[in-house]
């Protein structure tokens, strides 16, 4: 048998520049002269060679399966020149009588650990790229079952792959429904990790899946029927609030944005509970506005459809809880997810008009497309006289400040406690979803509490935009530990300095994966 001397360019689609084109296809003539459609692959990873003066190096997984095939498969990397660097391989087919196509990709340096300057383990994001970009190519050349050697991180192995083959078929016609392959650990005997990751992945993947959706198939009602689905199977508690529970409770703040909508508002409770039910939970909300156009301080119509995702810190929190439930955590958690639609009507708030909050104050929304923090007080404030939290965390898309400034980069966090932070700072640095803490001073809270006429402001004065939404919400927390993560620049589309396990132009679905890993570190501190 004879190397084809034709090399076909494997495309790889929704991957990031630096990626693309690294993967190729090789095949092996059989004495037919065919190359036989594949079925089963395997991706294992190529270590980068550390001088000149030595080849790369494969994971022992992958000297596992070139042993098998008599060297053959260090035959291929040395003649295709593969020389480990991060990202890059290429497929071989048919030199493996059980896989019939293998996918060597390139790890990086052997050993990398964690990188204080980049505050993160490059290790376990090195595995995440090379198992997700090799599981993807597969995907594409129509491999229905693919194996993942674990390369010394299973769990981090199967979050990769299985956040790279997901798709959002849900409006395709039946025969143009993408191949989603099987995934399973090869050669590996650490099965629980394996596992641990593809729950997380899982999580991440349903949050994409709500938040992808179009409005019209994810409005308020049918995001909380698909909470339900998603989530009353794992034996977590959803109660799910109508109109005239909301009427009755008061939540005046929540209906002023809602009535611009015929589409009737929703309250979700969430609970989750891992521990004594005696034992104080942790509270979640998340900013449930199932599409934001601005209302009467309408938004560019270019673009706008991508605040249909106006409601990722909900959907972000709906995985993060069935995460909990299938990882069993010891721990208390609750949700509480105000869901509505900010559209311009009649009926719509005006700018200027002034509401009451459950604590008294009074908030003027001066700027409608700042909905976010109107939406989310009420519920803030409802969950903390309901629960009696241990800590308070919200998660949205709030402000464009935040996006500019870190762009895909990092989630931004706000925190009154520099342990919560220190927590969710070491969560992103092993989920490879960084955090950044962002300033919670006085300065920004005069901004948007010095008025004369009312106590708060919805928009406050200046230009820092995402801190002066914090100091807002930070008013509604007065004695409570509590954190603000705000995910305008990574939970909508994947547009600017992509993830190559994530799809481009698509939802990313973050940052799902690091508030599994806080509720984790949170639950089993001693073992974190």
């Amino acid at each position: 048998m004879s190397i084809m001397k034709k090399v076909k360019q494997l495309p790889l689609r929704g991957m990031c520049s630096l990626y693309e084109r690294s993967v190729l296809r090789v095949g092996v003539r059989h004495s037919c002269g065919d190359v036989k459609a594949n079925t089963k692959g395997v991706v294992v990873g190529l270590y980068l060679k550390e001088d000149a003066g030595k080849e790369p190096k494969l994971t022992p997984t992958g000297q596992k399966v070139d042993g098998r095939v008599n060297g053959k498969l260090a035959e291929l990397i040395c003649e295709t020149k593969l020389d480990g660097r991060l990202g890059r391989g290429r497929i071989f087919n048919s030199i493996d009588p059980e896989f019939g196509s293998v996918a060597v990709v390139g790890l990086g340096v052997e050993g990398i650990a964690f990188n204080e300057l980049e505050m993160l383990d490059e290790g376990m994001e090195n595995v995440r790229i090379a198992a997700g970009i090799g599981a993807r190519s597969l995907q594409d050349e129509g491999v229905g079952a693919i194996s993942v050697d674990g390369m010394d991180y299973a769990e981090q192995a199967a979050e990769g792959a299985a956040l790279a083959v997901w798709r959002f078929p849900d409006n395709l016609a039946a025969k143009n429904m993408p191949l989603i392959p099987t995934l399973s650990l090869y050669d590996s005997s650490d099965a629980d990790s394996w596992t641990r990751g593809i729950f997380k992945a899982d999580a991440q993947n349903l949050a994409r899946r709500l938040s992808d959706a179009p409005a019209n198939c994810m409005t308020p009602t049918l995001f909380a029927q698909a909470t339900v689905d998603a989530l009353c199977p794992c034996g977590i508690t959803v109660e799910v609030r109508t109109m005239d529970w909301i009427e009755a409770q008061r939540l005046n703040a929540f209906l002023m944005i809602a009535k611009g909508s015929c589409e009737p508002p929703v309250m979700l409770e969430i609970s989750y509970c891992g521990a004594a039910p005696e034992e104080k939970p942790i509270l979640f909300v998340g900013k449930g506005i199932t599409f934001n156009s601005g209302a009467l301080n309408m938004r560019p119509c270019r673009g706008m459809d991508e605040y249909r995702g106006s409601m990722s810190g909900a959907a972000a929190c709906v995985g993060m809880m069935r995460a909990c439930a299938a990882l069993s955590l010891p721990i208390n958690v609750t949700c509480v997810i105000p869901l509505c639609e900010n559209l311009p009507s009649g009926m719509s708030c005006k700018p200027g008009d002034v509401v009451r909050l459950l604590n008294g104050k009074s908030m003027a929304i001066r700027d409608l497309d700042k909905a976010g923090v109107v939406v989310m007080s009420d519920a803030l404030l409802y969950g903390q006289n309901t629960y009696n939290p241990r800590l308070v965390a919200d998660v949205a898309t709030l402000e464009m400040g935040v996006k500019k400034a870190f762009g895909g980069g990092a989630t931004g966090v706000f925190s009154n406690s520099h342990y919560i932070w220190k927590q969710f700072q070491r969560a992103g640095s092993l989920t490879g979803d960084r955090v950044w803490r962002l300033p919670l001073w006085q300065y920004y809270r005069r901004q948007v509490t010095d008025e004369l006429g009312y106590d708060l402001s919805n928009n406050g004065r200046g230009i820092a935009s995402s801190c002066l939404s914090a100091a807002v919400l930070h008013e509604l927390v007065p004695c409570a530990d509590w954190v603000h993560l705000d995910t305008r620049g990574t939970g909508l589309l994947s547009q600017y300095g992509l993830i190559p396990y994530l799809t481009a132009k698509r939802m990313t679905g973050r940052p799902t994966r690091t508030m599994v890993q806080f509720l984790y570190q949170m639950a089993c501190p001693e073992l974190k």
